[in-house]
């Protein structure tokens, strides 16, 4: 594949495990290190990028739970301090929890066993995660996650499942300690549980005033490929060096911009070993080399794109506040501010724009709704718990551009008259949990949050909270109990939290992307924003390439692209060179598609006319080795393994899907179990209490109506259908 993404070709390409044949993320030295904190879930030892929490550096436990008994719904936030500072959360503590947060024992206990993060004995050995999500299994994780449970080697360390790590275009997925890493061989696999065991420290990248800029990414993407060390070599080498976000050419990166006087000029995908012949070369000025791209506005990837939500994200340091108002930031804040609450909501509305999280409701309605409801005390909740295999959006901005989804949650504040927001991000990101706390940190320091928002005499300010492990929490009733402290269990509606939302007050539940791109249609106008898209899907989205794909990415473009021009015009095929056979579109509830519906435009209606969605704009690719009956039997797996249990078609339903997929790849009574497991379809869309359960017999409905042979092959053997002959 040409490297800058200008023309696709199946040359070279090798199969999903074994990607580039490099290994620039792993160093396979062992290197000793200091081991305190490695046995907690989200470590922060290798996170170069922002300060620590000083919540969660370790403390005596008695001191914890004093600090954040007097922090609303501090349940949670004091469970994870307990465990980052002992590995685990000893269940003697629980009498004291209890007291704390006036609350039984048995509502303490339950919340530590909802959550998959929260363990109540000491972990038998470093902890690694190994992704199993739809993404990771198309460029051959279903191989990594079976080795990581059989071998030997692996013994050392405690091995966890976890369903998407935000990787998706870099899979399979491993992270221990807080870092990411991508396996390409059983090497890899091999040195992470060097690693784990025996934690490196992160490399230094002094911030010199002076020499040649370069910026190089500190997106968790870049890093899990080596980033923290191509910059530190490169300061090392005299360099300026600005950590930036990601451009989203994920296979470029470790991707290295150099400012020169005709723009930024890429150099891509660069190791440590390739410094040496860079510097010789004249980097640092622009110099010509093989791994000279050019300039970055030029390239192919870019040149594609209609930038609006992603327009800074690459661009600027994203812990500078000065650096985001040099690059046009607050201009939305401060329109607001200057108008109207209700014409804040009119402008909006006007936009068109719609929620990016999946569901595609109205903003401005939303919001409208906030706004006239009665009461003093309101809130802005950001659902960041970007839980979807294949989709990574919501952390590349909040990694790349956190001041812009600030910025937006200010400007909802003041449309409906809140003065507190709540950003909710899923534990499997600790590297936008530091840049989101650093960025509030700066915006607080410069005015724009706090107790007089730009001088106007508005207040509004920003709590991050951390998830646990749960995806159901990405839906908005289980995120506000969660939020609350307590199971993130799915509450019926009405109410709807417009109305009755976090504590009982109205609550505006937007997502990262929502609310990402609110700054942009203040500034420029709600018509603007509307003048791009199709029909009733206006604006542009943020598409995800991911799996099989040999470039996998970010692409902003307006609605009404079409799914081919996606993953074969800017995706280039798949990453193996063999033909693409399925995409799973909107994450692990979205439908399975052939590629006789990359015709499809990527608009809302459009896809819910094919009986399928949009979602969060996730594209996961798998070429013509996949078997679609083991993809079905994995949708029921994972909605029975992520389930709140609240209703009986989705806690049960989901297992006895398992049951009757394992039956029908048996070869027992397929004909009556294909009935049946059409009809538990139905039971589960029509009587789940929410999308989980309601959503789930999407792709099972979709693998069965475009991929039905792989439902008529015996697996007894445990062969494939791909070995067993040509797929339907």
């Amino acid at each position: 594949t040409s490297r800058d993404g200008s023309s696709p070709t199946a040359a070279g390409a090798r199969a999903p495990a074994l990607r580039r044949g490099r290994s620039v993320a792993i160093d396979r030295t062992v290197v000793q290190g200091n081991r305190r904190g490695t046995h907690s879930k989200v470590a922060r030892a290798r996170l170069p990028c922002g300060p620590l929490d000083p919540d969660l550096r370790p403390a005596d436990p008695a001191s914890i739970i004093r600090h954040f008994a007097a922090v609303p719904g501090g349940l949670l936030p004091a469970l994870h301090a307990l465990q980052h500072a002992a590995g685990y959360v000893d269940r003697a503590l629980i009498p004291a929890l209890a007291d704390a947060f006036n609350i039984s024992e048995a509502e303490v206990h339950g919340v530590i066993t909802f959550y998959k993060d929260f363990r109540t004995t000491p972990p038998a050995g470093p902890i690694v995660q190994v992704c199993r999500a739809e993404a990771c299994q198309a460029r051959g994780g279903r191989g990594v996650w079976e080795h990581a449970t059989s071998a030997a080697s692996w013994a050392s360390v405690e091995v966890e499942e976890v369903f998407c790590l935000g990787l998706c275009a870099q899979g399979p997925i491993v992270a221990t300690g807080g870092q990411a890493y991508p396996i390409r061989d059983e090497g890899d696999l091999e040195a992470v549980v060097a690693v784990a065991v025996n934690p490196r420290p992160a490399p230094s990248v002094p911030a010199p005033e002076v020499g040649p800029t370069v910026f190089v990414p500190c997106d968790a993407a870049a890093r899990a490929e080596g980033a923290d060390e191509v910059a530190a070599a490169l300061s090392a080498a005299g360099a300026r060096v600005v950590r930036n976000g990601s451009r989203g050419m994920l296979w470029l990166e470790p991707l290295v911009e150099v400012a020169t006087p005709q723009g930024r000029v890429a150099y891509g995908p660069v190791g440590v070993g390739d410094i040496p012949g860079l510097l010789e070369a004249g980097v640092l000025h622009g110099g010509d080399h093989p791994l000279r791209l050019g300039k970055v506005d030029d390239l192919p990837w870019m040149k594609a794109q209609r930038r609006v939500t992603f327009a800074r994200v690459g661009v600027v340091d994203p812990r500078s506040a000065a650096d985001y108002e040099l690059h046009g930031g607050l201009a939305g804040l401060r329109r607001a501010v200057s108008m109207p609450p209700a014409e804040v909501v009119a402008e909006v509305t006007a936009s068109g724009l719609r929620g990016r999280g999946g569901a595609a409701f109205p903003t401005g309605i939303k919001w409208k709704t906030v706004l006239d409801a009665p009461g003093a005390t309101k809130y802005i909740v950001c659902n960041a718990d970007e839980g979807d295999s294949g989709t990574f959006a919501d952390r590349m901005l909040m990694e790349g551009d956190p001041f812009t989804l600030l910025e937006g949650m200010a400007i909802a504040g003041w449309a409906v008259g809140a003065h507190e927001g709540y950003i909710y991000v899923r534990s499997e990101y600790p590297d936008a949990v530091v840049a989101l706390e650093a960025a509030a940190a700066a915006a607080r320091q410069a005015g724009w949050l706090g107790p007089n928002v730009l001088g106007s005499g508005f207040a509004f300010d920003v709590h991050v909270r951390v998830g646990a492990g749960a995806y159901i929490c990405g839906e908005e009733t289980a995120l506000l109990e969660s939020l609350e402290g307590r199971r993130g269990v799915v509450g019926a509606k009405p109410p709807l939290p417009a109305l009755e939302g976090l504590w009982g007050k109205p609550t505006v539940v937007n997502n990262v992307l929502s609310l990402g791109t609110v700054p942009a249609i203040l500034a420029d106008g709600g018509a603007a924003y509307a003048a791009l898209g199709v029909g009733r899907s206006r604006g542009t989205q943020v598409f995800q390439l991911a799996g099989n794909i040999a470039r996998g990415g970010i692409i902003e473009t307006p609605f009404g692209i079409t799914l081919g021009e996606l993953v074969e015009g800017l995706g280039g095929g798949s990453l193996s060179g063999r033909p693409i056979r399925a995409v799973q579109v909107g994450g692990p509830l979205g439908a399975y598609l052939p590629v006789e519906r990359f015709d499809l435009p990527m608009d809302y209606e459009a896809f819910a006319a094919a009986d399928a969605l949009v979602g969060h704009g996730g594209i996961v690719v798998f070429d013509d080795t996949v078997d679609m009956a083991e993809q079905a039997r994995f949708a029921m797996e994972f909605c029975a393994a992520e389930s709140c249990g609240k209703c009986t078609p989705c806690r049960i339903g989901s297992t006895r899907g398992v049951e009757l997929i394992d039956k029908i790849r048996a070869g027992h009574d397929v004909v009556d179990n294909l009935e049946t497991l059409q009809d538990l379809c139905e039971v589960m869309a029509d009587g789940s209490l929410c999308a989980m359960g309601g959503l789930t017999p999407m792709p099972v409905r979709s693998a069965l109506h475009h991929f039905t042979a792989d439902f008529h092959r015996a697996n007894v053997s445990g062969a494939t259908p791909a070995s067993q002959g040509a797929p339907a």
